[in-house]
């Protein structure tokens, strides 16, 4: 620990304690929670789940992050991109779940997401099953992948190449025909093979699990389940969320079933050293009451067929979070 160089950190609420690395304290709004839901200073809702699961996960992080002394990304200056981190099990919301039907969602109102490049990235990995950065940007107009481009203009044997290399789409979809009920309905982007060959950034959420309920009430649902082994949560904590919460939808829609429960696991959930502020300036914000839910064009059935333009997430009113709570920048760790 003595020869930790604490001017590595960009901000100043880094300092040594006794053997160890404590953050500084400072002032925020803690997060106050009434049967499940944020409430404000006179006790009324606000906000989504996704909003309050945020602020209690920021809270822990802030109040008991473990620093990693040691970290492999680094920013774009080289500095090295250190963490407060916990582990699944340490945190509040370990595991965080959303009913679908009851209108609860991931989405926060914290600051704007940008939920068509996120619809345009999934359909991209798992549709077009593609490791292609060309055809991500010609099509989807998105290029923070740019970071991780091997020469080819790929991100290697990851992600979209490996749903195409297995056909876990397909041999998903094709498993559900055969046995609806079944319990091994598994997409894994996590293969020891194909991480042997080159590429450009391993698999974070990398493994999601399908199983249809037979409600009570005679209707058929999907409940779906994402577990991630890493979250950048103040970058794309929501995000990551929010894309395999449509994932969820389109393998319904293509079986006729209603998104039931979504759940959420990481095993280790962080904020790099440059997002303090940040994280900082979400916890003082008030959220913004709203029933964000996804629709799909109800004149697609098919997975195949349901495009970016198809999805459409109604309820979420993005110019006004961005009025309120306007976007952040957080810098990316490489």
């Amino acid at each position: 620990m003595s020869n930790f160089d604490l001017d590595r950190f960009n901000l100043k609420k880094i300092e040594l304690g006794e053997n160890k690395l404590v953050l500084k304290k400072t002032e925020y709004k803690e997060p106050k929670i009434m049967n499940g839901r944020l409430i404000d200073d006179n006790g009324k809702e606000i906000g989504t789940k996704g909003d309050m699961y945020t602020k209690l996960i920021f809270h822990d992080l802030l109040q008991r992050g473990c620093i990693d002394y040691n970290p492999r990304p680094k920013y774009s200056d080289g500095e090295p991109a250190h963490t407060l981190s916990l582990n699944h099990g340490l945190t509040t919301c370990g595991i965080t779940t959303y009913d679908l039907t009851k209108g609860e969602t991931p989405l926060i109102t914290l600051r704007p997401i940008a939920t068509k490049y996120s619809v345009g990235e999934l359909l991209w990995i798992y549709q077009d099953a593609s490791n292609d950065l060309d055809l991500l940007k010609e099509k989807y107009g998105i290029t923070w992948w740019d970071e991780w481009s091997l020469d080819d203009r790929t991100i290697g044997s990851v992600y979209g190449e490996t749903v195409r290399f297995y056909d876990l789409i397909k041999r998903l979809l094709d498993g559900m025909e055969k046995d609806l009920d079944g319990r091994r309905h598994i997409l894994n982007l996590w293969q020891e093979e194909q991480l042997r060959k080159p590429h450009g950034l391993k698999p974070c959420a990398y493994l999601s699990t399908f199983n249809v309920r037979h409600g009570w009430d005679g209707k058929d649902y999907l409940d779906m389940s994402l577990k991630q082994r890493s979250s950048d949560f103040a970058t794309a904590g929501c995000i990551n969320q929010v894309q395999y919460l449509v994932l969820q939808h389109m393998i319904a829609r293509h079986f006729n079933l209603i998104p039931g429960q979504f759940t959420w696991q990481y095993d280790n959930i962080q904020i790099y050293d440059r997002h303090i502020d940040q994280v900082i300036e979400m916890m003082d914000r008030n959220p913004i009451d709203c029933n964000p839910k996804i629709e799909i064009n109800p004149d697609k059935k098919s997975f195949y067929d349901i495009k970016v333009d198809d999805v459409k997430i109604v309820g979420y009113p993005r110019q006004k979070i961005k009025e309120k709570n306007p976007p952040l920048k957080f810098e990316i760790g490489i």
